[in-house]
């Protein structure tokens, strides 16, 4: 009887399988495509400073100031991007200007 159950011809997987996809999941799948591409669009700045990339950059950017400081994230900042910089502090869109 145990034998029986592990059979794997026992069951008929493929009643479990549909033959076709439904007629709404393809409508479903190219929104979802547009969405996440609408969602990874980011303008271009002329403002240099780390990238925005779906939020992320914003999360380490709040980081790196909670994590070094302002003074050493500012001077980090100056040293990678150059004297005026777009970071990201508390998710607000912020400006480092130094020389």
């Amino acid at each position: 009887m145990v034998l029986e159950t592990l059979n794997p011809m026992h069951y008929n997987i493929t009643s479990l399988v549909p033959d076709t996809m439904p007629v709404a999941t393809v409508p479903i799948l190219i929104l979802m495509c547009f969405v996440f591409l609408m969602w990874n669009h980011e303008e271009t700045s002329s403002i240099p400073g780390p990238g925005y990339c779906m939020g992320i950059g914003p999360l380490i950017s709040h980081g790196r100031f909670l994590w070094m400081g302002v003074g050493n994230a500012c001077n980090y900042y100056n040293k990678t991007y150059g004297d005026f910089v777009r970071v990201w502090i508390s998710g607000e869109e912020t400006f480092i200007i130094s020389k």
